[in-house]
């Protein structure tokens, strides 16, 4: 590893759910392959041996610290401690806990904000536990935004992409009823969605021409206005606005001939309208190894694309796959950031 690049940084999330799980499994999974970049977990320690143990996992956990969480990789799996402690029992979720949760997160930033993490890897947590506890946030997302503003001192607009070697989507709007989902489509925000794609693009994607496709909102993209105008009043404006700004922007097209193999090669990213038409196309191509990914943060966060799982915690029937998937694009996000090659920043 170069002295360039520092552990990414990975958060446990809701301790009764499955994040414990994979992180242990990821663990174990990274630790056996040398060109897999070392992390560390901030979590309760206490959690995450228990949780270890009822798994049938051999794991050391080491409580480190960032500056030494590499050295400490080899050994075990570099913990550093919340102040926060957490019962985390497997499959029942305490309000609670939502203090170590919400402390983990904001604690991962920080480490971000200072240099001592590359990148932050976040597990899931469930919003409806955060919200019983006080937690004013719509979700992750938000509260990444907010600490963006407290510790970097910028006013910054998330974008969430997911991911996957198949295909990458964007949703213009994210969780609210498809019935608002007319008035809350405007031009400008359109363009800055665009505008944030494209850049993280060509910045953490290594894509030097980011192309855009535009999904339409009515069915066969309004044909001309006979199903609706939403294509012909916001999103052809919208597209021939970064089309101005040298940005390799199309449609609006109709969704539904939009995410098959053929018309996938002539896109980077779908820009769809509303959360379903983004997120049904992407977990039917790569239900386990999505990843969130939010754009538009002055760090680099990416995420499982699940949730916390409370069904299966502790049975050793949760997959980490999306989970290692998001480790391993934060890796390449932040080596491509820092300007060197991704097999710079492995172990040797």
């Amino acid at each position: 590893m170069t002295a360039l690049f520092r552990p990414l940084c990975l958060t446990q999330g809701d301790p009764s759910g499955i994040g414990p799980d994979i992180a242990v499994a990821l663990y174990e999974e990274f630790r056996a392959d040398p060109t897999a970049d070392p992390f560390f977990l901030v979590a309760d320690p206490g959690v995450i041996r228990r949780r270890a143990n009822m798994l049938g996992r051999e794991v050391e956990v080491i409580e480190t610290t960032p500056e030494s969480a590499q050295a400490d990789f080899a050994k075990g799996l570099p913990v550093v401690s919340l102040r926060a402690k957490t019962l985390g029992e497997p499959g029942r979720p305490d309000p609670a806990d939502a203090q170590g949760t919400i402390e983990a997160i904001a604690t991962a930033v920080d480490f971000a904000a200072s240099g001592r993490a590359s990148a932050i890897v976040t597990n899931p947590i469930a919003k409806s536990v955060l919200y019983r506890a006080g937690f004013t946030h719509p979700g992750h997302t938000e509260f990444l935004g907010e600490l963006s503003a407290k510790l970097f001192g910028l006013d910054v607009r998330p974008v969430m992409m997911l991911w996957s070697r198949e295909l990458a989507v964007v949703p213009a709007t994210i969780h609210v009823p498809l019935a608002r989902i007319p008035a809350l489509l405007n031009i400008a925000d359109l363009v800055a969605i665009g505008e944030i794609t494209a850049e993280a693009l060509r910045r953490d994607f290594g894509v030097a021409a980011p192309r855009l496709c535009f999904a339409g909102l009515n069915p066969h993209a309004g044909e001309d206005g006979a199903i609706g105008r939403e294509e012909i009043d916001i999103i052809a404006p919208a597209v021939a606005r970064l089309k101005d700004k040298n940005i390799a922007a199309s449609g609006p097209f109709s969704a539904d001939t939009m995410f098959h193999a053929e018309a996938r090669k002539a896109y980077d990213v779908a820009i769809c309208m509303y959360h379903d038409q983004a997120l049904i196309p992407i977990k039917t191509l790569a239900f386990d190894t999505g990843v969130n990914v939010t754009l538009g943060l002055p760090f680099i966060r990416t995420s499982p694309d699940h949730g916390t799982a409370f069904d299966i915690a502790g049975t050793g029937r949760a997959s980490a796959r999306s989970l290692t998937e998001a480790m391993r694009l934060a890796g390449r996000m932040a080596s491509a950031r820092s300007g060197i090659t991704h097999s710079e920043t492995c172990r040797a």
